[in-house]
């Protein structure tokens, strides 16, 4: 919360891509250059204006790949989206297991879009599938974060953060934590 105003947190199962906000998070790969899964995704709905960007930025500010918990911004591209906030969740097949590298990316990706100004930003669920996280942990985690920033007063001049899990399963997981069930964690903020 930050002059006064609330931080509406909504759970928006869908395409990331299609997402009717102003920052677009992308779960992305070191490389920045594009992937598989979410990554991909952005990518080819953003278009090659984002791929030039993104090279920029990793040559100018990460040559050897953006680190593991930390966020950079780009334009959206060809998205809805004005920006991108690319982060790099941890691979749990790589022994990346720490939380709190998870919730850095979260902290980050929150930090950047304020730096810009955005009022809504939407998050897919970073680390979830190819990297291995287990959806409810990636959930309690992502919705805990959230929250701890929304205390510190650190959301700028967000007002809205959708979470944008992908498929079925990943959906039931983040309305179950985000709606209190005693056996996955507690309620939004």
């Amino acid at each position: 919360m930050t002059g006064g105003g609330a931080v509406r947190v909504e759970i928006v199962p869908g395409d990331i891509t299609r997402q009717d906000v102003e920052v677009v998070v992308n779960a992305a790969n070191p490389t920045l250059v594009g992937g598989g899964g979410v990554d991909g995704a952005i990518h080819r709905a953003a278009g090659p204006r984002l791929l030039r960007e993104c090279r920029r930025v990793r040559k100018a500010s990460f040559p050897d790949g953006l680190p593991v918990g930390r966020a950079v911004a780009t334009g959206g591209g060809n998205l809805k989206a004005r920006w991108v906030v690319h982060t790099v969740g941890p691979n749990w097949h790589r022994d990346q297991r720490d939380p709190e590298l998870l919730a850095s990316c979260v902290r980050e990706s929150i930090r950047a879009a304020a730096e810009l100004g955005a009022r809504s930003i939407a998050f897919p669920a970073v680390s979830a599938g190819a990297y291995g996280w287990d959806v409810t942990t990636v959930a309690r985690i992502m919705l805990d974060e959230i929250r701890a920033e929304v205390r510190r007063g650190t959301t700028g001049s967000l007002e809205r953060v959708r979470l944008v899990p992908f498929g079925a399963d990943a959906a039931r997981a983040f309305t179950e934590v985000a709606t209190g069930d005693r056996s996955v964690g507690s309620g939004v903020c």
